[in-house]
């Protein structure tokens, strides 16, 4: 199965299993079942929404984009982030009262739903476990955390079998809505911060500079832009002033060697020559240019 296929079934899988567990939980009156559909939705919507996106942001720049597509493929994580934020503080605003005066849930319905659950996520780890892209990798981890999570509904179904503590429900509901805001505020702030074209994270430009400055034949650093278009590669924009014009090529290739392996790999790199330097290389293109009217 292709890597393609396995992300759409998976996203089928988590769509249609979201909406069973919205429709069983208001049955049920379980708010960790609702809990869990909302991180089941989020999940869905951001496999569906980074398939399409991905495909979008593949495309080469053209008049419209001239800078490309590569942000398209952000705007998908910063959607799913903003449906996991809202969806969770409404978990958390509806069962912080459902804690202090708790109600009966249908702690069988729970369990026959945990146990569905589990075999579902085991089915969708499976058909992605031998992927190897990211998307799979990190689709693998999604599953393993449901079951996770779904083994915790089963274990308070059970307690509740034999007691009457239903405060167990809407606690489960308010961990597992912390447990999606820790988780999704990071992601929405690393994101938003990347569209916001801040310096990628592990890129100390402040260092970047001073070595850039060190190197032979530069005699300043004028200008020192650093950005990301989707979080994975990073671009440069480097304005240096150089002390002998004639050795730019050695220089710019010293340039790129370097932000190369400080993980910048599309860089555009502007030259200015020192001002004797630049003189003396005006007086050369001159004599060049009488020499060759002399010819004529």
């Amino acid at each position: 199965m292709s890597s393609k296929t396995s992300i759409w079934l998976a996203f089928f899988l988590n769509l249609s299993f979201s909406v069973v567990e919205f429709i069983f939980g208001g049955i049920f009156n379980s708010s960790a079942v609702l809990a869990d559909a909302v991180h089941d939705l989020g999940d869905a919507l951001a496999i569906g929404l980074s398939a399409c996106l991905e495909t979008i942001s593949n495309r080469q720049e053209d008049k419209r984009y001239t800078l490309g597509y590569k942000r398209f493929s952000l705007l998908g994580a910063m959607l799913t982030a903003l449906i996991l934020l809202t969806g969770s503080v409404m978990m958390l605003l509806e069962n912080i009262p459902r804690l202090l005066s708790p109600q009966p849930v249908n702690y069988q319905g729970m369990l026959w739903l945990g146990v569905i659950a589990i075999l579902i996520n085991l089915l969708a780890s499976l058909i992605v476990r031998k992927g190897r892209t990211k998307n799979e990798a990190i689709l693998t981890l999604h599953f393993l955390e449901d079951i996770l999570g779904w083994l915790a509904v089963i274990l308070v179904a059970g307690v509740l079998y034999v007691t009457d503590w239903y405060f167990l429900d809407p606690l489960l509901s308010l961990l597992i809505s912390s447990f999606i805001l820790w988780k999704a505020i990071p992601r929405f702030w690393s994101t938003l911060k990347i569209f916001l074209d801040a310096v990628p994270e592990g890129v100390e430009t402040a260092e970047l500079e001073k070595e850039l400055a060190a190197l032979a034949n530069v005699k300043s650093v004028n200008q020192l832009s650093i950005w990301s278009m989707d979080g994975l590669e990073n671009d440069a924009i480097v304005h240096l002033c150089l002390e002998d014009w004639s050795q730019m090529v050695e220089t710019k290739d010293a340039v790129r060697h370097l932000l190369r392996d400080r993980g910048v790999h599309n860089i555009t790199i502007e030259v200015d020559a020192s001002q004797s330097n630049h003189a003396q290389h005006k007086r050369r293109i001159t004599a060049l240019e009488q020499n060759h009217g002399h010819h004529h």
